[in-house]
């Protein structure tokens, strides 16, 4: 127990949650059945669906939409019973995992979805690890128990083993894939029967006493009664209890089964996250880590998309706000650059659809409209310099060389690359030798995604070509030595969008040549953003 006094109710009643899962477990599905229950949308798109029913609310880039994957973070905020949930659903496909990593900054807690046939997937372990990283409490959801999936104790166990965390049940599925017919809330001692006809629908809920309840022969046929019987004793002598403590202090995890597609298990899942999961927590800031409790506000941008809205030039900075009350119209102040912002216009987020914030309470994200004085890592206080930490940027591991399709519009495509660069999209590097941009991003995918969205929010066709350099590392020491060595190596060099220096390398031997020539210069791969 802390003598930290209790949150004012409003704060206490805000889950805010990332839903982290590899591509494909149904990250983007469960999110649509979660705006279906709080009332947010009257039908929930899918994404391999057809037609009108084809249309998820939170894929809103076209390029979302002709392929079926998220390549952007999105956030959204609903009603849920009395508690106000904050959702960000991250991108799965590891090409986009730097946009995730930072989102993960920005939540209290991650909602972990795995694919009952597949289990723990690649993709699940790197951002279970950034979680790790984070002590953040994981709800585990087990996806498409309604087809062919792996047996359950295999599931919890490979979890265990892979991920080094206790997990408990909190319901217990009675059948599989065809067979499947539903699943036993373990903690509140219900039935819940999946309607298969109508997948929009709320499940059936019937409440018994005990696994002796008469009732449970009605409903469930005798073969798969008797081994869901024998498997339910087995999980309760072999794993263990849940522990809200441990849960909140990242040490255990929670896992419902269900079917995001039948609308199967969601409702459970978000009592579930109601109930158990974290209010908003500590921000750990410089030089003094932020309180939600505080009366004053303070928030940071953890997050920047341009072009939102393609008929306008405008970015949006996602902003988490750490403490405070906030209301329409106050003067916030910009640490970075010590300069008053008045936030006239701020935004909530339904995916796409945006509505005018009249007020936000900590835990809250908000988007406030900007033109460019916003960066990922910037703070927004009352006044005082505090600048929250750990929101990380990677060195790129692809680099490849941009250049316009008409030479006379290289201006224009500084600036396309600058605003991308300032959204967190790509890294961007000016070579102090030579023409054109170098730009660096975690994964191939984004190189395609980059020049689609040149092209079709700025009119722009560019070419990607092959570049002699095959990763960037920034520069720091002692600024005699970094000058030293920048005028020794200027075909190694460059800027970022930032101004700092950037020593590109072809291969690990120049970042060996380096340490041994240079001992007072420090090469990174990793930056603090926007220090």
């Amino acid at each position: 127990m802390t003598n930290r006094p209790d949150l004012p109710p409003e704060i206490a009643r805000r889950r805010t949650f990332a839903i982290i899962s590899h591509p494909d477990a149904g990250k983007t599905t469960l999110t649509e059945k979660f705006l279906l229950y709080g009332g947010a949308i009257q039908m929930a798109g899918q994404v391999r669906a057809k037609g009108e029913a084809r249309r998820t609310r939170s894929d809103f880039m076209q390029m979302e939409k002709d392929r079926g994957i998220s390549v952007s973070a999105s956030a959204m905020s609903f009603d849920f019973e009395k508690y106000r949930f904050n959702l960000v659903d991250t991108p799965g496909h590891s090409d986009f995992s730097e946009d995730t990593y930072r989102t993960l900054t920005a939540v209290d807690a991650a909602v972990m979805v795995i694919d009952g046939a597949k289990g723990v997937e690649s993709q699940t372990r790197k951002l279970f690890e950034v979680c790790r990283l984070r002590d953040l409490p994981i709800l585990t959801f087990c996806n498409k128990m309604d087809r062919e999936s792996r047996d359950t104790f295999d599931i919890i166990d490979e979890i265990q083993e892979n991920l080094a965390i206790d997990v408990t049940p909190a319901s217990w599925p009675i059948g599989v894939g065809r067979e499947f017919i539903g699943c036993y809330d373990i903690l509140r001692d219900k039935l819940e029967l999946m309607d298969r006809a109508d997948r929009n629908k709320v499940a059936e809920s019937i409440q018994i006493s005990g696994l002796d309840d008469p009732k449970l022969a009605e409903h469930v046929p005798a073969h798969l009664l008797e081994k869901f019987l024998e498997e339910i004793e087995m999980a309760k002598a072999l794993l263990p209890k849940l522990d809200p403590e441990a849960l909140l202090n990242g040490s255990m995890t929670p896992i419902w089964f269900g079917s995001a597609m039948n609308s199967f298990g969601v409702k459970e899942l978000m009592d579930g996250l109601a109930t158990y999961g974290p209010e908003p927590q500590i921000q750990s800031a410089q030089p003094r880590n932020i309180a939600p409790e505080e009366t004053k506000v303070a928030g940071f941008v953890f997050k920047v998309q341009a072009n939102m809205d393609p008929k306008h030039r405008d970015r949006v900075a996602f902003v988490r706000l750490a403490s405070g009350h906030f209301e329409r119209g106050m003067k916030l102040t910009h640490v970075r650059s010590k300069k008053q912002m008045a936030i006239t216009n701020p935004v909530l987020f339904l995916a796409a659809d945006r509505e005018l914030a009249e007020e936000a309470w900590a835990g809250d994200i908000i988007g406030i409209p900007n033109h460019g004085q916003l960066r990922i890592g910037d703070t927004l206080t009352e006044g005082e310099a505090i600048r929250v930490s750990g929101i990380p940027s990677f060195a790129p591991e692809l680099l490849q060389t941009c250049r316009a399709g008409d030479p006379m519009k290289a201006k224009h495509l500084e600036k396309a690359l600058m605003q991308f660069a300032e959204e967190g999209a790509a890294k961007v590097f000016k070579p102090t030798f030579g023409s054109g941009f170098i730009v660096g991003v975690v994964g191939a995918l984004q190189f395609e995604v980059l020049a689609s969205r040149i092209e079709l929010e700025y009119g722009l066709p560019v070419r990607f070509e092959a570049s002699q350099f095959t990763s960037a590392r920034w520069v720091a020491g002692p600024q005699a030595a970094v000058d030293k060595f920048v005028a020794a190596n200027k075909q190694h060099i460059a800027t970022d969008n930032d101004g700092d220096t950037v020593y590109l390398t072809r291969l690990q031997w120049d970042i060996d040549r380096v340490g041994r020539d240079y001992p007072d210069i420090n090469l990174t791969a990793t930056k603090e953003m926007m220090v």
